[in-house]
């Protein structure tokens, strides 16, 4: 798989899960996108259209453009459960405000298996989080007025020329823009590798990632002090 010399992040032996989906509340989950990091390195990636749990509503095909037509026929994302839970126990997910993948993939899978919580290691859970979220952890490295919206941090980041090249080896070629699951993850990934390499003054750890991605100020401070304990 690929590797992004340019960036030097330091969890050579932990696994990151990267993810994205596509859908709504009404049509359920209809296309996921996963990238595994392994350091600076792409290990695996994984993206399939699923069959709707209800009919796609013309908005929804507006904004991530499957048909109804697309996914007729397909297995639902129900049929992931085994996927997405030996995902969750060998690393943390992440994703970019990632409250709602994690809403998306809590309404199939109400639990993951009992895993290690990550943010606290020696102690384990059976949720899908804690996540390290790129949308948080970006909060802090904009010009005032700019947006945390995906496509707008690649461009300011100056990561788009990387983003189509990944997307010309492993996305479908009519799923090579933004609100394409595996397009929007590749994203992602190229976020996170950016903030650990190069944006923060030193190394992280995964715990301390995840405490950064927390969503709000008393949330972190939370997860600081529980980490002291």
């Amino acid at each position: 798989m690929d590797f992004l010399p340019s960036m030097d992040p330091y969890w050579d032996d932990m696994p990151i899960h990267v993810i994205d989906f596509e859908g709504g509340p009404h049509c359920g989950i209809v296309e996921f996108g996963v990238v595994t990091l392994k350091g600076s390195r792409i290990e695996e990636v994984s993206t399939r259209l699923c069959q709707p749990k209800a009919k796609i509503s013309r908005k929804e095909q507006a904004t991530h453009g499957i048909s109804n037509e697309a996914v007729s026929g397909l297995l639902p994302f129900a049929q992931e459960w085994d996927r997405f839970a030996h995902l969750r126990e060998t690393g943390p997910l992440a994703a970019h405000f990632a409250s709602a993948e994690n809403s998306m993939l809590k309404a199939v899978f109400p639990y993951a298996r009992r895993s290690e919580n990550w943010m606290n290691p020696g102690s384990k859970g059976n949720d899908w989080g804690p996540w390290i979220d790129t949308g948080y952890l970006y909060r802090n490295y904009g010009d005032d007025g700019s947006t945390l919206k995906l496509e707008d941090l690649v461009l300011r980041w100056e990561l788009q020329n990387e983003l189509d090249e990944l997307a010309a080896k492993y996305c479908p070629l009519d799923r090579r823009h933004y609100h394409c699951a595996l397009y929007d993850t590749l994203a992602s990934a190229l976020l996170l590798l950016l903030y650990c390499s190069e944006l923060r003054e030193e190394r992280a750890t995964i715990p301390q990632l995840l405490i950064e991605s927390q969503g709000s100020a008393a949330r972190k401070q939370a997860a600081e002090q529980q980490q002291l304990f």
